[in-house]
């Protein structure tokens, strides 16, 4: 069954691309006609590829792996940072740090100092600090939680990265590309879309289109995540039905090995 509705697809202006003059021709096989100057991307080339990212990131959420969201652009922030917690996958909607991906050692480095401020704060070792000395960790605690929060339980490299906006996120495309990480990507029709893995053809300027888009992906992801917790779940029963069919058996064997006179015992 299709996660996609074309009418939603519709309604929040998904099919809006950008300025005619502004495009990137190697869009052209998304741009359905123009109207008024601005291109129209078809719909259902959009619904297509959706379907065919939201299957595959249900796969990397059945595994177990992580998709690092990425959408540092205003219109997009607040949603993303909302909808990739929902289904706990790590996100950056502040800024890109360079190196993110490729220095990736690094960065675990400042989610560590994060983590030992926490402790200083948990031990009472905090408020044995002069109070100048407290202002400067506050404000780099600060700093670290805006920059890396979302990614502090981030222990590895992520599977795939989802982006809005390639050319405002170009660093972290290249990061992923340089490290042969898949990306999932809301591509307009201004952009080239030969980095991108998986091409979602649409509008990644307005905040409808986003969440229409957010919407269909985060819910593939949470099928993921459910189907994954149901064969663990099974699995856990089996190993208990199979423990469980294992105890007669030991103590049959434990009663054929005993003594005569035990066993009569045993009986009485």
């Amino acid at each position: 069954m299709s996660r996609t509705n074309f009418q939603e697809l519709l309604d929040a202006g998904v099919h809006f691309g950008h300025l005619a003059r502004k495009w990137n021709p190697k869009m052209a096989p998304y741009i359905f006609d123009q109207k008024n100057g601005i291109h129209i991307i078809d719909l259902h080339k959009t619904a297509i590829k959706l379907e065919e990212a939201a299957e595959e990131m249900k796969a990397l959420a059945k595994t177990g792996r992580k998709i690092l969201f990425v959408a540092t652009k205003k219109q997009a922030k607040e949603i993303v940072s909302e909808k990739a917690a929902a289904v706990t996958m790590p996100s950056i909607t502040e800024r890109w740090a360079g190196g993110m991906l490729t220095n990736f050692p690094t960065i675990r480095k400042a989610i560590k100092k994060m983590a030992t401020i926490d402790k200083m704060k948990e031990d009472g070792t905090y408020e044995k600090l002069a109070k100048r000395e407290r202002l400067q960790i506050d404000r780099q605690r600060a700093k670290l939680e805006k920059n890396l929060g979302s990614i502090r339980d981030m222990s590895r490299l992520p599977s795939a990265l989802f982006v809005i906006d390639i050319q405002k996120e170009a660093n972290a495309v290249k990061e992923a590309n340089r490290l042969n990480i898949p990306v999932f990507a809301m591509v307009d029709t201004c952009c080239d879309p030969t980095p991108i893995d998986y091409v979602i053809p649409a509008n990644d300027d307005a905040t409808k289109s986003i969440e229409c888009v957010l919407n269909v992906l985060c819910a593939a992801i949470q099928e993921g995540l459910d189907e994954r917790k149901l064969e663990k779940d099974k699995e856990a029963a089996e190993q208990e039905e199979g423990e469980a069919a294992k105890a007669p058996a030991k103590k049959l064997r434990s009663r054929k090995g005993t003594k005569p006179a035990e066993a009569e015992q045993a009986a009485e």
